[in-house]
């Protein structure tokens, strides 16, 4: 079958390779699209980040590079394993791209998103979503019904999203501001807009300011470029600031933005994953006793996210803006959003 491959930093090919088995416990799944992942982008440009360095297999997966790339992915269940329950051939499902170990104390705990040896299927090995067909634990594979396989791809991201927005502990009638309006923006702005958050977005590219307004999901979109985000959120909310912050582009400034334009006993969540160190002026968060928080993924986020799509609370279909074969990965997919990022929001890819 056909996949793409990390080998490198810039080096991702589209090659023939088995197809996986099927296991006991496990579901295997014809892949209907998949996203792109700023992650992906990451790893092209930076990597290896979360995928193994050749020589130094993941190890819970113990696959090094190069490995088959693609974690935010929807498909169809073409076979069932010995012991599976709750799922049957036909299934529309999405995946929760996990390898945990489940014996470290945070496994125990029930934070599995902070496994002590965690990593991403279609990143860390395990095959990916960017290939004709993946096999996966039952344990992390979710129906969703009938919303359609394209929008199921976003449902990944979609609980990132979700994961973040409850990390910053907002709530009905606050309001937020969102740093960067690329995929993870938007859609943290969707969950804090099916929250009943006021929503503020500040971005640079035109597209990506375009598509929060005519998506809905903001209440007001700011340009950095053009006026003085913090003084901005202050006068929209009668000098207070935001109650919370999410930063979502990866970018110093941003983040320092964030940290101004909060209310005193604020807080401040980063979603992006980093290609740098940043630096934080550690004066702002001490004077004003912002809480600055991390979070990683999702747990446990899968199901309610599917539950508001079907419910209309998020609509997906206004963040795609492109699909793609899988050959056509490097060229019309990493290079648009490298490149062209203001042309794009979320391209999708099918294997």
């Amino acid at each position: 079958m056909k996949a793409a491959r990390f080998h490198a930093r810039n080096d991702i090919r589209i090659e023939d390779i088995p197809e996986p088995d099927l296991r006991a416990g496990a579901v295997a799944i014809d892949v209907a699209w998949c996203g792109i992942c700023g992650t992906d982008l990451h790893e092209y440009l930076e990597g290896p980040i979360f995928c193994p360095a050749p020589g130094h297999p993941h190890p819970l997966s113990h696959e090094e590079s190069p490995v088959t790339l693609g974690h935010e992915f929807s498909g169809t269940v073409s076979d069932v394993g010995e012991g599976v329950t709750g799922l049957a051939k036909g299934d529309n499902v999405v995946v929760e791209p996990y390898f945990v170990d489940g014996d470290c104390d945070m496994c125990q705990a029930g934070s599995y998103h902070l496994c002590r040896q965690m990593g991403f299927i279609g990143l860390s090995g395990g095959g990916g979503g960017l290939s004709e067909k993946i096999v996966v634990d039952a344990r992390w594979v979710h129906p969703i019904g009938d919303i359609p396989l394209d929008e199921a791809a976003l449902i990944e991201p979609l609980s990132v999203a979700h994961h973040a927005v409850a990390r910053s502990g907002v709530k009905a009638g606050d309001t937020a501001l969102v740093g960067g309006s690329g995929p993870i923006g938007l859609l943290t702005a969707a969950v804090l807009k099916g929250m009943g958050v006021t929503t503020i977005i500040s971005e640079l590219t035109a597209a990506r300011k375009e598509k929060a307004t005519s998506s809905g999901v903001a209440d007001h979109v700011l340009d950095p470029s053009k006026e003085d985000v913090p003084a901005r959120v202050r006068e929209l909310t009668g000098g207070a600031g935001a109650d919370v912050a999410f930063e979502c582009a990866g970018v110093n400034a941003v983040l320092d933005t964030m940290l101004d334009a909060v209310r005193p006993g604020g807080v401040v969540v980063n979603v992006s994953i980093w290609g740098a160190p940043a630096t934080i002026d550690m004066q702002k968060v001490v004077l004003k006793e912002i809480d600055l928080r991390g979070t990683i993924a999702y747990v446990r986020d899968h199901p309610a996210v599917i539950r508001m799509v079907q419910e209309g609370k998020v609509d997906l279909k206004p963040f795609i803006t492109g699909r793609i074969a899988l050959e056509d990965l490097v060229e019309q997919g990493f290079d648009t959003l490298i490149n062209h990022k203001d042309t794009a929001v979320k391209i999708l890819v099918h294997p």
